[in-house]
C-alpha cells in the first residue's frame, strides 16, 4: 500500500524545518516508486493509491516516462516503424521542418489539443501539410500510449477547424478542373506522340498512379484474366501493379554521415489495396501490344534513353503539351518548335487519374469494382461481403471502350496517332 514520507528542504547545506511530502508506491515489477513534491500527506497517499489502482487495472503509465521529451520519444517511435522508404522520409521531413522545432522539448504529458490546434493555425504551409503534421503527431502519441508512456492520446479523434484561408493569391481549384474529358486526353496523347502519349492515355483509361506507370515492367503488362462466366469463360487483358516492387519512388533521404541523397528506384505500392490487377479495355490493350512489340526496354514507359522518368523531366514534357508553348526557331543543336495552343492548362498526372475514376462513375461501374480498379479500399462491411463479378468487368470494359470510340468520333479521327 502506498505511503507518504516527509522530505525536508535544505538551505546552505543545512536541513530546515520546512518540508514537503513524497509518495512511495509499489510498481508493477515489485520495486518501490517515488514521487516528490506533494504539499500534504493525504494528497501524497491518495496519489500513490491511485497509481496502485491503475497498476492493478492495467492502465498505469510510469510518471517518469510521462515526463520524457517528445523529441526523444519520436526517435524511439521511428526506430520501430517499417513503412516504405518514401513514407519514412516524408515523416522525417515534416518532423524536422515543422513539428520538432516547436515540440521537441515538450514533455509527453504536457501535450494537449488546445496548444496543438493553436500551433497548427500558425503554420505557413498548405492545409494538407498542416493536417498531415497533426495526424503524424497523433500517430506518435498513440504509440506513446501503447508503450505505456502516457495514459491516453489527447489528439485522438480530434479534427482541425478554422484554418486560415490560403493567402497565396492563386485561384482556388474547382472540382471540374481535376478531370479531363476523353477528347482532351486524346488530343494530349496525339500531341505527345505514341510513346509518352500512350502513358497519358493509359493513366486516364485505367487509372495508374504516376509511380505505378513509371515502374510498370513489361512482364506485368498485358497478362490475361480468365474467369468462368455465363456458361463459358470471360477473358480480358490486364496490367498488374506488383505488390513487391510495383512503384517508382523518388525522394531525398539521409545517409549515415547525415548527407542528403536522392533515392530513385522501385518500392512497394503505397498500401496493400494498391497492389492489384487492372482490366484493360480492348483499344488500350491493342495500343500497348503494338508499343511493346517495338519497344527495346524492360519498362513500359521510360525516358527517351530507357531510364526511369524523373518527375521534373516528365513535368517538362507534359507542361508545354497541356499548357501550350510559343514557337521557337532552331539553332545551337535544337530543332525548331512549332507553336502549340493550350489544350488544358494545369492538367497533370493526378488529374488524369481523377479522370479515370470519373469515367468509371460516368459509365456506372459498380462501386466495389471501381474501388478495386483504382486501388482503393471499399469502405464498410460491403467491402468484405461484395466482390467484383465477370459481368461487372464486362460492363466496365465496354463502357471505357465506348468512351474512347465516342471521343474519336467527336474529334473526327480514325485513330489517335493516324496509323
Amino acid at each position: 500500500m502506498a505511503y507518504a514520507e516527509k522530505v525536508y528542504k535544505v538551505r546552505d547545506g543545512k536541513k530546515t524545518t520546512k518540508y514537503t511530502w513524497r509518495c512511495r508506491y509499489k510498481k508493477p515489477d515489485g520495486t518501490w516508486g517515488s514521487e516528490p513534491g506533494f504539499p500534504t500527506k493525504i494528497i501524497a497517499e491518495k496519489w500513490g493509491n491511485d497509481q496502485e489502482a491503475a497498476i492493478r487495472e492495467g492502465r498505469w503509465a510510469d510518471p517518469e516516462l510521462m515526463r520524457k521529451r517528445f523529441g526523444t520519444f519520436v526517435e524511439e517511435w521511428l526506430a520501430v516503424q517499417n513503412p516504405r522508404g518514401q513514407t519514412t522520409e516524408n515523416r522525417r521531413e515534416r518532423l524536422q521542418s515543422h513539428i520538432l522545432p516547436r515540440w521537441r522539448d515538450t514533455r509527453l504529458i504536457e501535450l494537449n489539443w488546445f496548444d496543438v490546434e493553436a500551433w497548427a493555425r500558425t503554420l505557413p504551409c498548405a492545409h494538407s501539410t498542416t493536417k498531415y503534421c497533426v495526424s503524424l503527431m497523433s500517430q506518435i502519441l498513440t504509440g506513446a500510449v501503447d508503450a505505456r508512456h502516457i495514459p491516453h492520446n489527447p489528439l485522438a479523434g480530434r479534427r482541425l477547424k478554422g484554418l486560415p484561408a490560403a493567402t497565396s493569391g492563386k485561384r482556388k481549384e474547382r472540382p471540374e478542373d481535376m478531370w479531363a474529358p476523353p477528347e482532351t486526353v486524346l488530343q494530349l496523347a496525339r500531341r505527345m506522340g505514341p510513346v509518352d502519349g500512350l502513358m497519358v492515355l493509359t493513366t486516364a483509361f485505367i487509372g495508374l498512379r504516376f509511380e505505378e506507370a513509371s515502374g510498370l515492367h513489361r512482364r506485368n503488362a498485358l497478362l490475361t484474366r480468365s474467369q468462368k462466366h455465363d456458361g463459358g469463360v470471360f477473358e480480358c487483358s490486364l496490367v498488374r501493379v506488383d505488390g513487391s516492387e510495383g512503384a517508382l519512388a523518388q525522394y531525398f533521404r539521409y545517409d549515415e554521415q547525415a548527407k542528403r541523397r536522392t533515392f530513385h528506384g522501385l518500392e512497394p505500392p503505397k498500401n496493400a489495396t494498391s497492389a492489384r490487377d487492372i482490366d484493360v479495355p480492348p483499344f488500350l490493350a491493342d495500343l500497348l501490344a503494338r508499343h511493346l512489340d517495338a519497344w527495346p526496354f524492360d519498362f513500359v514507359f521510360t525516358a527517351p534513353k530507357g531510364g526511369w522518368w524523373w518527375r521534373s523531366s516528365w513535368c517538362a514534357r507534359l507542361r508545354p503539351a497541356a499548357d501550350g508553348r510559343k514557337a521557337r526557331p532552331g539553332g545551337h543543336g535544337h530543332p525548331p518548335l512549332e507553336k502549340w495552343e493550350p489544350i488544358m492548362p494545369g492538367l497533370d498526372m493526378r488529374a488524369l487519374r481523377h479522370s479515370h475514376d470519373t469515367y468509371q462513375a460516368d459509365i456506372n461501374v459498380h462501386p466495389v469494382l471501381a474501388h478495386e480498379q483504382a486501388g482503393h479500399k471499399y469502405p464498410g462491411i460491403k467491402g468484405i461481403y461484395q466482390h467484383p463479378t465477370p459481368s461487372m468487368r464486362v460492363h466496365r470494359l465496354e463502357g471505357l471502350q465506348g468512351l474512347y470510340e465516342r471521343a474519336l468520333g467527336n474529334l473526327g479521327w480514325e485513330s489517335v496517332w493516324g496509323s
